[in-house]
């Protein structure tokens, strides 16, 4: 008997398939290059875009950054990041609750890949539909603010356990709301014994210098992957 349910999932796993295909080639040009590419993931009002401000800021004059800005309608946050001198593109998803290696294909294609050492992708602000979608990113940089909450982590351990990164942000208002910070190491570590886990604040530059030292060894050996 057929079911509506097996064409549904044998449509997502060759929506997926293809995502992998782009994700891989997208991969193989920015090791061509040594560019180090990094998905950031968080739930909107985590402080993405303030992070990347301040690690931009942080790596003036030592690498030379290129954003995509994934967002379901609007260009804030493109215009903030183009206003720090550095390339942005901006992929609005009309509704789309993630960003998929074909949109972020087309898009660096207007950057300079050369004159590129990070390029980092702010993905739509979602902690489950992004989970899924390989970019073609060296890895994902999961970003939680101490105001949402120590329990997602548990609630969420698939993006978590797929992190090369985990931050900690906004640690400024720890003080202020009932978050956990050893609950939440626990739970990540749970999931995921390897991705160093960052607690900062952009805001303040509480905790930044560790985070953006730590980010500049890993372009420098991207860099030094660049193949002629």
């Amino acid at each position: 008997m057929n079911s509506p349910y097996m064409t549904e999932i044998k449509i997502l796993k060759n929506i997926l398939d293809q995502n992998r295909h782009r994700a891989d080639e997208n991969r193989a040009v920015f090791q061509k290059h040594g560019i180090l590419a990094l998905n950031f993931i968080a739930s909107p009002g985590a402080g993405k875009t303030t992070l990347l401000e301040r690690t931009i800021s942080g790596l003036k004059g030592k690498m030379e950054f290129a954003v995509i800005e994934g967002d379901i309608t609007g260009d804030y946050d493109a215009r903030r990041l183009a206003a720090l001198g550095i390339p942005v593109v901006q992929i609005n998803t009309e509704g789309g609750c993630h960003l998929d290696a074909g949109m972020v294909h087309r898009a660096f294609q207007d950057f300079q890949l050369d004159k590129t050492d990070i390029l980092a992708v702010e993905n739509v602000g979602n902690l489950v539909c992004p989970a899924e979608f390989d970019l073609g990113e060296a890895f994902k940089v999961v970003v939680l603010s101490v105001p949402e909450g120590d329990d997602k982590p548990a609630k969420y351990p698939l993006i978590f356990s797929e992190a090369g990164a985990v931050i900690f942000s906004k640690i400024d208002l720890l003080e202020a709301v009932n978050f956990d910070l050893e609950k939440a190491r626990a739970d990540v570590r749970r999931i995921n014994r390897e991705a160093p886990i960052f607690e900062l604040s952009a805001a303040t530059g509480q905790g930044m210098a560790e985070w953006v030292d730590w980010l500049a060894a890993r372009a420098a050996e991207q860099g030094k992957s660049k193949t002629g």
